[in-house]
């Protein structure tokens, strides 16, 4: 017998994680979940660091392949269109993903990273962690994601 309160909202297409809020009340105020509860789980996806450089580029790097936009709007748009891409491949969807970690150079450009990945997550608010860091893999990158995703139990 399990002690366990209920999720807040289960994911709509994977009922096997749901989301924990311990104050309900608040949700409007927060930008992820406090926590996200795996039962039975499927298989499991490390999606490594994306930032606004291409997917695939060389190593070592080469400069010319890596010229991002300035805004951080738009380095968040990249990095999320780099890992929508690993989704879609896999047949996983934002509802899928478990855990995110970000990383700013900029903990100023905070708030409109996380409205540019609330336009792809819409109200699904996975784990997440966000971290101040000094520089990232490529000149002129503020902002690299990564993401844990679960597939949904096969039926």
């Amino acid at each position: 017998m399990s002690n366990r309160g209920p999720a807040f909202k289960t994911s709509p297409s994977n009922p096997s994680i749901g989301e924990i809020q311990t104050n309900p009340a608040r949700r409007p105020d927060m930008p992820y979940a406090p926590a996200i509860r795996i039962e039975a789980p499927g298989d499991l996806l490390f999606i490594s660091g994306a930032t606004p450089s291409p997917l695939y580029h060389k190593h070592p790097h080469d400069l010319s392949e890596h010229n991002h936009p300035v805004g951080i709007a738009d380095q968040t748009k990249l990095a999320m269109e780099n890992i929508k891409g690993i989704l879609d491949h896999q047949g996983l969807t934002w509802t899928d993903v478990i855990k995110v970690t970000k990383y700013l150079t900029d903990m100023r450009d905070m708030d409109d990273m996380s409205k540019t990945m609330a336009g792809y997550f819409g109200d699904w608010t996975p784990a997440s962690t966000t971290v101040c860091v000094n520089q990232l893999s490529t000149q002129g990158a503020r902002v690299e994601i990564d993401m844990i995703a679960v597939f949904p139990k096969a039926k």
